[in-house]
């Protein structure tokens, strides 16, 4: 079964009484060699166990499957499993999970259902939760690598060079833990319904070690998140906002300590940059 011919999908969807939902941002591939292509960015093989999030009908959950030692997908619309009950029946690795990912324990899925295996993750992420679930998965340590379609401005944000306006404080919370990489675009479409933006593919490796050092790794990211509260305003007001119990003077007496100007926005500094500052601060703190 082709499970991006037009066709196939339309007649497999009314067999099945299905429409689709605006709400959980359903759009479903209609060109194979787009789920081929992310299946083969992932880099799956038998030795991996992968977790898929929002399988659809399964074009991307059939290459997968044809790649790694066992897939399973979660996916939150019920009215989509006896769908998958039927795409994914030729293939014994596949497992669907009902549910929803934000509320599921991640580490033990993956702990009791790809046993001997490398957890992965690989999915066709709906636009409206990409942040609190890629959130969610940097958060869970056992998977090695994620590999998401996504909007491509996202996908650009996340992957952009520290120190320059592109990026924000979530890309750098991203890039503290993963090398990211922007890898293709997917053009609109592709897709059914066609959504109205481009999407791109993005691949994070979780590294061995962050990518920085830090004295106190919950007060780091409270100084890079504080450092773009308020984004068109200098570091030290935007900080002065966000941190009240150090006072501007302090702020600006531990930029100037860190080699860093007076005048400069959050925005521009490196995750290097914010270990200074925030061990700056914490000196003054103490």
């Amino acid at each position: 079964m082709n499970l991006c011919d037009y066709d196939t999908i339309r007649d497999l969807l009314g067999r099945h009484g299905f429409h689709f939902s605006k709400s959980m941002g359903q759009n479903f591939l209609i060109d194979p060699q787009v789920p081929a292509d992310i299946a083969d960015a992932s880099q799956a093989d038998l030795g991996c166990g992968v977790l898929e999030i929002g399988p659809g009908i399964g074009p991307l959950t059939a290459e997968l499957a044809q790649r790694a030692g066992k897939v399973v997908s979660v996916e939150l619309d019920k009215s989509l499993l006896p769908v998958l009950a039927e795409t994914m029946a030729p293939y014994p690795n596949v497992e669907i999970v009902p549910g929803d990912v934000m509320k599921l324990d991640l580490a033990g899925l993956a702990a009791e259902k790809f046993q001997g295996l490398t957890p992965i993750v690989c999915a066709n992420l709906p636009y409206n939760i990409t942040t609190p679930v890629l959130t969610k998965l940097i958060e869970t340590p056992c998977f090695e690598t994620v590999t998401v379609l996504i909007q491509k401005e996202v996908a650009q944000r996340l992957s952009a060079a520290q120190g320059t306006s592109d990026g924000g404080s979530f890309s750098l919370f991203l890039q503290y833990h993963m090398e990211t990489a922007y890898l293709f675009d997917v053009p609109r479409e592709k897709f059914l319904p066609a959504p109205k933006v481009t999407s791109a593919v993005l691949r994070c490796v979780r590294r061995k070690r962050p990518a920085v050092e830090v004295d106190d790794e919950a007060f780091f990211f409270q100084v890079v998140r504080g450092a773009f509260l308020l984004r068109r305003k200098t570091l030290s007001n935007s900080l002065a906002a966000a941190l009240p119990e150090f006072g501007k003077a302090d702020i600006q007496s531990a930029m100037a300590d860190c080699g860093l100007s007076p005048d400069l926005r959050g925005e521009r500094l490196t995750l290097q940059d914010f270990a200074r500052l925030s061990h700056a601060l914490l000196a003054r703190r103490s």
